[in-house]
């Protein structure tokens, strides 16, 4: 997908972004295609890579864009950005940074997931092989930073960033047993944990609510979840909302006052940002990278993964000290507005324009 730079801009070298680019399926949309959007308006020609949903055709489409290659060139575009997981799509980032030097075309890597230092420790030479072929590595995360600097020391930390003015704030000095939940339905999110907060807050909150929001990825957790909630006799105080296109998660947000993040394995998650910039009240687990991104008693409330009557004890103490919601609350935002657009795409150019080939 070609995006066409705004009329009237400076013409910048051209870029291929390589990842996910799946919003028009499955709703929800990655950083990588907010980068495209934001690069494409400041007048960067963007091309991006795939759309496709199969994983198969996915990959293939990847390597049909690099050997076509960049607009109007016959080599190759300026500059690459790969984006890196674990997993199967460890292999298709590892598919296009060969095609990628095939075709002389330098690259930057963006490392995604709090699985990666999992992959580093198992296969070290790999890892270490790809990180060292690009021209730079970004993470989003302090923890991905400090957790993956064996296979390469310096890696550049370049967090998610957010459109601050999409998510409305206000302050929770006040907050309501109203629990909203928004993730993708994996294992690795645990979304029937939710369902089990909801059930040990509704003796002492018969108004409690909880909202989860977000698509299903297809491995039996979204049934598993709504037989949690059925079980608990929960099921009539749940709202499953599904995924939201992105112009939408701040209105939704906006409806619930605390925040449940349930993951066991987790990095930098936009969605736990996104709650803070509105002003919602966050309870997360201690997976991964959420103590880099969240000061337990600060801007957050920090409990051990899995457990379902911590969480629901961090929301009772929200709920009984208007003080502590309050502080939560304001520095969640505070903590939210260093992550906007504005601050983070000229970093974002900087790297690019270091990066790029010359003429």
């Amino acid at each position: 997908m070609l995006c066409v730079p705004a009329e009237g801009l400076v013409t910048r070298p051209p870029v291929l972004l390589v990842g996910n680019f799946l919003s028009r399926h499955v709703v929800t949309r990655t950083v990588g295609e907010e980068l495209a959007a934001r690069l494409a308006a400041a007048g960067w020609p963007v091309t991006s890579t795939s759309e496709r949903l199969g994983r198969l055709s996915r990959l293939l489409d990847m390597q049909r864009t690099i050997w076509r290659g960049g607009p109007g060139r016959a080599r190759a575009w300026a500059v690459a950005v790969v984006d890196v997981y674990s997993g199967a799509a460890f292999l298709w980032a590892e598919a296009a940074c060969w095609s990628l030097r095939r075709r002389r075309t330098p690259y930057v890597l963006t490392l995604h997931g709090g699985r990666l230092p999992e992959l580093a420790r198992r296969r070290p030479g790999r890892v270490r092989r790809l990180l060292a072929s690009a021209r730079a590595v970004t993470t989003p995360s302090p923890y991905l930073q400090r957790t993956m600097a064996p296979s390469r020391g310096d890696l550049r930390l370049l967090p998610n960033p957010l459109d601050l003015a999409a998510y409305p704030y206000v302050c929770r000095e006040r907050p309501r047993a109203r629990l909203v939940w928004l993730r993708a339905f994996h294992r690795i999110y645990r979304p029937e944990l939710a369902p089990r907060v909801l059930a040990l807050l509704a003796a002492e909150h018969p108004e409690a609510t909880l909202t989860m929001i977000g698509p299903d990825k297809g491995d039996g957790s979204l049934e598993r979840t709504r037989r949690a909630a059925a079980d608990l006799g929960v099921a009539g105080r749940v709202t499953f909302a599904g995924g939201v296109p992105k112009e939408e998660v701040g209105r939704r947000l906006a409806h619930g006052d605390v925040f449940l993040n349930t993951s066991d394995a987790d990095n930098a998650p936009v969605s736990v940002t996104e709650a803070m910039a509105c002003g919602l009240c966050v309870v997360t687990t201690d997976a991964g990278g959420l103590r880099d991104l969240v000061a337990d008693g600060d801007d957050a409330l920090v409990v051990p993964r899995g457990s379902a009557p911590e969480m629901a004890a961090a929301v009772a103490r929200l709920l009984a000290d208007r003080a502590l919601a309050a502080r939560l609350s304001s520095n969640a935002r505070r903590r939210a507005e260093a992550l906007d657009w504005s601050r983070l795409l000229p970093e974002w150019e900087e790297l690019l324009r270091g990066s790029a080939r010359t003429p």
